[in-house]
């Protein structure tokens, strides 16, 4: 009989729990329709706190996208890291086929293309401008050349370099060229361009934490009346500080859109002018904008930078306020 008790004591636990889980529910959905209505009530205050917000978020979105796709173009241009070899001129182009073909079985090779001295010299009357010249001259002066393309994500400047010293050493070779080290130069101004997106959203992200802090404490002297007849009628600290909270998730919320927002018209006012650059350099290349993860990300983070400054600025000047 003793177990009964307890039976109908735990029965009665789980409506109870149900109605103050409904009960929290409703308190915060009205506490977020309310900051809401609010915002709505002063649209240019919203809107000017919203716009700072979205600048001083947008720059570092901008910045990541440049690093983005700078590494996309990095990606397109890898088949440009090769190393060209130029054959002895007495090499005929026969011997320089199955040269190539020997090549190819290297490892680190990906490709090897030949080039020979018909298309040399075509090439070099298209882009020396000396076609009088070369029309004088008796013979193709030019050797065949064989371009070997490698993966400079497999292969450091080490090996390249290693191979290119092996190439020069073949009885068939005459000097071998590495074109592979602007690469590395550009994977380090990548490099630098991602340590500036941090240090740059560090220092705006301490940026959009004062203004939303600064906000927040004006809504606070504002509502100073409010707060001192809520607090003198027994409301709970986390009661009073609950519509500041929300208030700064909401501004955050609506600077990461605007942030977004100037970062997709960005990305689409340059979209024309980056295809024609890429067109005169023979190359399809379009920018990339914010991904589902990045756009994400950005809402988050600014959310959660609206929530932190409001419950700086409530921790610190909330006191102030309440009666003693």
């Amino acid at each position: 009989m003793s177990a009964v008790p307890g039976a109908r004591s735990h029965h009665n636990r789980r409506p109870r729990l149900r109605r103050r889980l409904r009960a929290w529910l409703e308190q915060h959905g009205r506490t977020v329709r309310d900051t809401a209505d609010h915002l709505l009530r002063t649209p240019l205050a919203t809107v000017m706190t919203a716009g700072t917000l979205a600048i001083a978020l947008a720059l570092p979105a901008m910045l990541h996208l440049v690093a983005v796709n700078l590494e996309q173009l990095t990606g397109s241009w890898q088949r440009s890291a090769a190393i060209a070899l130029f054959l002895d001129p007495a090499v005929s182009e026969e011997r320089a086929a199955a040269l190539a073909a020997e090549l190819r079985t290297w490892d680190g090779v990906v490709q090897v293309e030949l080039i020979s001295r018909a298309q040399g010299l075509a090439e070099f009357r298209e882009y020396s401008g000396l076609g009088g010249a070369l029309d004088q001259l008796d013979e193709n002066p030019l050797p065949v050349v064989l371009a070997l393309y490698t993966a400079p994500a497999q292969m450091g400047q080490a090996a390249l370099e290693t191979l290119t010293a092996r190439l020069e050493a073949l009885p068939e070779g005459d000097f071998a060229r590495l074109d592979a080290q602007w690469i590395e130069r550009l994977q380090g101004i990548i490099g630098l361009l991602r340590s500036a997106v941090w240090l740059l959203g560090a220092a705006l992200a301490a940026a959009v934490l004062l203004v939303i802090g600064n906000t927040i404490r004006l809504e606070i002297e504002n509502r100073r009346s409010e707060i001192q007849i809520m607090d003198l009628v027994g409301a709970t600290p986390a009661f009073v500080r609950r519509p500041f909270l929300y208030s700064g998730a909401w501004q955050g919320l609506l600077g990461g859109l605007l942030a977004w927002l100037l970062v997709v018209l960005a990305v689409s006012l340059l979209q024309g002018p980056v295809g024609r650059l890429a067109a005169l350099y023979d190359t399809d290349f379009s920018l990339q904008g914010l991904d589902a993860l990045t756009s994400t990300v950005l809402l988050a983070a600014s959310a959660a930078l609206g929530i932190l400054g409001s419950w700086l600025a409530v921790g610190r000047h909330l006191s102030s306020v309440e009666p003693t």
